[in-house]
Protein backbone atom coordinates (compact mmCIF):
# COMPACT_ATOMS: atom_id res chain seq x y z
CA UNK A 1 0.00 0.00 0.00
CA UNK A 2 1.10 3.53 -0.73
CA UNK A 3 0.11 6.50 1.44
CA UNK A 4 0.32 10.04 0.07
CA UNK A 5 -0.49 13.11 2.16
CA UNK A 6 -1.55 16.63 1.30
CA UNK A 7 -1.87 19.03 4.24
CA UNK A 8 -3.08 22.60 4.10
CA UNK A 9 -3.29 24.20 7.51
CA UNK A 10 -5.53 22.05 9.69
CA UNK A 11 -6.92 20.07 6.73
CA UNK A 12 -5.29 16.78 5.80
CA UNK A 13 -6.00 14.57 2.80
CA UNK A 14 -4.63 11.04 2.79
CA UNK A 15 -4.63 9.17 -0.52
CA UNK A 16 -4.40 5.40 -0.33
CA UNK A 17 -3.48 3.00 -3.11
CA UNK A 18 -3.14 -0.77 -3.12
CA UNK A 19 -4.45 -3.02 -0.36
CA UNK A 20 -5.36 -2.01 3.19
CA UNK A 21 -5.05 -5.31 5.03
CA UNK A 22 -3.41 -6.97 8.04
CA UNK A 23 0.04 -6.31 6.62
CA UNK A 24 -0.45 -2.63 5.73
CA UNK A 25 -2.97 -1.44 8.35
CA UNK A 26 -0.24 -0.79 10.97
CA UNK A 27 1.48 1.52 8.46
CA UNK A 28 -1.70 3.62 8.05
CA UNK A 29 -2.38 3.54 11.78
CA UNK A 30 1.11 4.88 12.55
CA UNK A 31 0.77 7.57 9.87
CA UNK A 32 -2.59 8.72 11.24
CA UNK A 33 -1.36 8.81 14.84
CA UNK A 34 1.58 10.92 13.73
CA UNK A 35 -0.40 13.24 11.47
CA UNK A 36 -3.85 14.04 12.92
CA UNK A 37 -3.01 15.72 16.24
CA UNK A 38 -3.84 19.27 15.10
CA UNK A 39 -6.13 18.35 12.20
CA UNK A 40 -9.76 19.53 12.14
CA UNK A 41 -10.70 18.10 8.74
CA UNK A 42 -9.47 14.70 7.57
CA UNK A 43 -10.24 13.32 4.11
CA UNK A 44 -9.28 9.78 3.11
CA UNK A 45 -9.22 9.29 -0.65
CA UNK A 46 -9.70 5.66 -1.69
CA UNK A 47 -9.72 6.16 -5.47
CA UNK A 48 -6.70 3.87 -5.86
CA UNK A 49 -7.51 1.47 -3.00
CA UNK A 50 -8.29 -2.03 -4.26
CA UNK A 51 -9.11 -3.92 -1.06
CA UNK A 52 -9.85 -3.37 2.62
CA UNK A 53 -9.81 -6.01 5.38
CA UNK A 54 -11.13 -5.97 8.93
CA UNK A 55 -7.74 -4.63 10.06
CA UNK A 56 -8.20 -1.68 7.71
CA UNK A 57 -11.73 -1.12 8.99
CA UNK A 58 -10.39 -1.01 12.54
CA UNK A 59 -7.93 1.75 11.59
CA UNK A 60 -10.71 3.77 9.93
CA UNK A 61 -12.94 3.37 12.98
CA UNK A 62 -10.14 4.52 15.26
CA UNK A 63 -9.50 7.58 13.08
CA UNK A 64 -13.23 8.37 13.01
CA UNK A 65 -13.39 8.28 16.82
CA UNK A 66 -10.47 10.72 17.10
CA UNK A 67 -11.90 13.04 14.45
CA UNK A 68 -15.34 13.04 16.09
CA UNK A 69 -13.66 14.81 19.02
CA UNK A 70 -11.56 17.30 17.07
CA UNK A 71 -13.30 17.90 13.76
CA UNK A 72 -14.63 15.92 10.81
CA UNK A 73 -13.61 13.03 8.59
CA UNK A 74 -14.79 12.06 5.13
CA UNK A 75 -13.99 9.06 2.95
CA UNK A 76 -13.92 9.79 -0.78
CA UNK A 77 -13.90 7.89 -4.08
CA UNK A 78 -14.83 4.49 -2.68
CA UNK A 79 -15.03 1.76 -5.33
CA UNK A 80 -17.93 -0.71 -5.51
CA UNK A 81 -16.01 -3.55 -3.83
CA UNK A 82 -15.05 -1.48 -0.79
CA UNK A 83 -18.50 0.14 -0.65
CA UNK A 84 -19.98 -3.34 -0.39
CA UNK A 85 -17.69 -4.07 2.57
CA UNK A 86 -18.83 -0.80 4.20
CA UNK A 87 -22.48 -1.75 3.63
CA UNK A 88 -22.16 -5.31 4.97
CA UNK A 89 -20.23 -4.20 8.07
CA UNK A 90 -22.45 -1.20 8.83
CA UNK A 91 -19.58 1.25 8.28
CA UNK A 92 -21.80 3.08 5.80
CA UNK A 93 -23.67 4.39 8.88
CA UNK A 94 -20.46 5.28 10.77
CA UNK A 95 -18.42 7.01 8.09
CA UNK A 96 -19.21 10.05 5.98
CA UNK A 97 -18.73 8.78 2.43
CA UNK A 98 -18.57 11.13 -0.56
Amino acid sequence: MTINKNQQGTELEIMLSGRLDTTTAPQLEAELKHSINDITALAIDMAELEYISSAGLRVLLSAQKVMNKQGSMVVRHVNDTIMEVFEVTGFIDILTIE
